[in-house]
């Protein structure tokens, strides 16, 4: 009886002293937090981007006319 909880409490003791998962999750909340921040850096470049093109193209529909 005593060897089974002596086993389960060294089992937790372990599992509580292990720091790798929780780097492992350090390291994925910067990856989501780059993508995040990386996706709507370029929805604001794509919408500036679209922008631009359309003006160019105001200018250059009367000279193809």
């Amino acid at each position: 009886m005593f060897d089974d909880v002596k086993t389960v409490w060294v089992l937790m003791s372990a599992a509580l002293s292990d720091r790798r998962g929780v780097t492992a999750l350090e390291y994925g909340v910067i990856a989501a937090t780059t993508i995040v921040v990386g996706l709507a850096a370029f929805a604001t470049i794509g919408t500036n981007l679209a922008a631009k093109f359309t003006a160019v193209n105001a200018l250059l529909a009367p000279a193809a006319s």
